[in-house]
């Protein structure tokens, strides 16, 4: 008889258990499974001749996450299941998955060409930096100095910059944009206060390795939720706004280096103009 009810008990428990999993497994928060993104694979590029490129201009941009049509390259802070930012999702395929590299700015903090990848303990000191604060001793009432980790937040990302490559390809009559690479930019300030010093580059990622990762998480839409395009086509669509920061020239200097304020916005707008027509000016009509 104790057999018996021992062996009913741990049936018993294992029916709890196994209607307990179950219950767990059938939870679905939403009205039906999304599969559609997750599972869609990336465009590859179409196969592009040096022979075929007829006109090539690289162009540096900078995305200010501030403005509206950015926000969703920013938002949200707080990450969720269903959504997430760039940056939270640049810190997925860094330090969770590795599926991308990260590459250092060089001993003159103005390298983009991707010579120095970084290591993971240097990705790690990077994205989860050490950040001296004054904490009260509750002894002697003064404030003393602690040493204290802050990761990175995606709400200290206030931009990204982007290289790419305007090309035009006579083999199929058109022009194109293709991203090499993007660089998350962080407010720099001086050491041991809070006064700005300026905006920096963290780290470049070169933009054809990221495509796959981009490709798998869903930027908001304000118009459709059932609509919702990827990271990566939300950069292949040109859907934000840019202001171009460097150009191609003999001088391999920046706007900001012959124009400020008002007249450096007024350059980057000269440069699209251009852009534009010659563009135009390729077609007769």
């Amino acid at each position: 008889m104790n057999a018996r009810n021992r062996f009913n008990s741990l049936l018993l428990a294992m029916m709890v258990s196994v209607s307990s999993f179950a219950q767990v497994q059938t939870v679905l928060d939403g009205a039906y499974v999304r599969e559609h993104n997750p599972t869609r694979k990336v465009i590859p590029y179409p196969n592009l001749r040096e022979a075929d490129v007829m006109w090539s201009r690289r162009m540096w941009e900078v995305i200010d996450l501030r403005q509206k049509i950015n926000q969703p390259l920013y938002l949200p802070v707080d990450a969720t299941e269903a959504r997430k930012s760039l940056f939270d999702v640049i810190r997925i395929g860094l330090l969770e998955e590795g599926s991308i590299t990260a590459y250092g700015l060089g001993p003159a903090q103005d390298d983009d060409e991707f010579h120095y990848a970084l290591s993971q303990d240097s990705l790690e000191s990077m994205m989860n930096p050490t950040k001296t604060k004054y904490v009260e001793n509750p002894i002697t009432q003064e404030l003393e100095p602690k040493e204290v980790i802050e990761p990175l937040k995606s709400s200290d990302v206030m931009a990204y910059k982007i290289k790419e490559d305007w090309i035009f390809d006579k083999q199929r009559s058109e022009r194109y944009v293709r991203i090499i690479g993007i660089a998350p930019v962080i407010n720099k300030y001086v050491e041991g206060s809070s006064e700005l010093k300026g905006q920096v580059e963290l780290f470049w990622l070169y933009y054809p390795e990221c495509r796959y990762l981009f490709n798998n998480y869903d930027v908001f839409n304000a118009h459709n939720n059932s609509q919702q395009p990827t990271f990566d086509q939300m950069f292949q669509m040109r859907m934000f706004q840019g202001y171009i920061v460097k150009e191609d020239n003999v001088f391999n200097r920046q706007v900001s280096d012959y124009a400020l304020g008002i007249d450096g916005l007024l350059e980057s707008e000269r440069i699209k103009n251009d852009m534009f027509i010659m563009e135009h000016d390729l077609w007769h009509y």
